[in-house]
């Protein structure tokens, strides 16, 4: 053996060591979503239907299923908003529905918001529930209702508190999933009317 093999390893001076690789920042474009992005919504809804009781679903979706959700909420002019990332991954989405299906509540919708789970806990939820808000007011909505799970939800409680919406009532007990019980807290945002420029 040779005796520089005994010899132990010098390190580079710092100045000449690799610099680490700096870290890709998370980033990703808020656009209305096309017909195209169902295949991911469905994937990323299913995620929560199997592993979650933030959905009281308990039977996954298929894109059947979502391309009619889709299709009612074109129909509507309600907004259905996704995140992706500059690679084209989509990362989470968002959207509304009514309320109820009487005439009456027309100006009333429900809002909803799931995140891909490697996209949780960096900010995206709260810039897709701020783009759902704004695009909701430009549609002409007048009340945003959210309909939160009281278990293991109070990140969604605190986000939607974030942007204004106000607990109005708790019901106990009104879902069962997973063998056991589960109630709702409903939160609510007001909207107001867009001023129009004059001229």
């Amino acid at each position: 053996m040779l005796e520089e093999e005994y010899q132990p390893r010098r390190r580079l001076p710092r100045a000449l060591q690799p610099a680490p690789r700096p870290e890709t920042p998370f980033s990703f474009e808020i656009r209305p979503a096309v017909p195209e992005d169902l295949p991911a919504i469905r994937d990323i809804y299913n995620h929560y239907v199997a592993n979650s009781t933030v959905t009281f679903d308990e039977k996954a979706m298929t894109i059947r299923d979502w391309r009619a959700k889709y299709a009612r909420l074109q129909q509507l002019e309600m907004p259905i908003l996704v995140a992706e990332s500059p690679s084209g991954q989509l990362l989470g989405y968002t959207m509304v529905f009514p309320w109820q299906a009487k005439a009456a509540y027309r100006y009333t919708v429900e809002d909803s918001i799931y995140l891909g789970p490697a996209s949780t806990g960096k900010g995206l939820g709260k810039a897709l529930l701020g783009a759902l808000i704004e695009a909701c007011r430009e549609a002409g909505i007048r009340e945003i209702i959210a309909v939160i799970a009281d278990k293991n939800a109070d990140a969604s409680i605190r986000l939607h508190a974030s942007y204004g919406f106000k607990e109005v009532g708790r019901m106990g007990r009104v879902g069962f999933k997973f063998d056991r019980w589960l109630g709702t807290v409903m939160m609510q945002k007001s909207l107001k009317k867009l001023k129009r420029p004059r001229g």
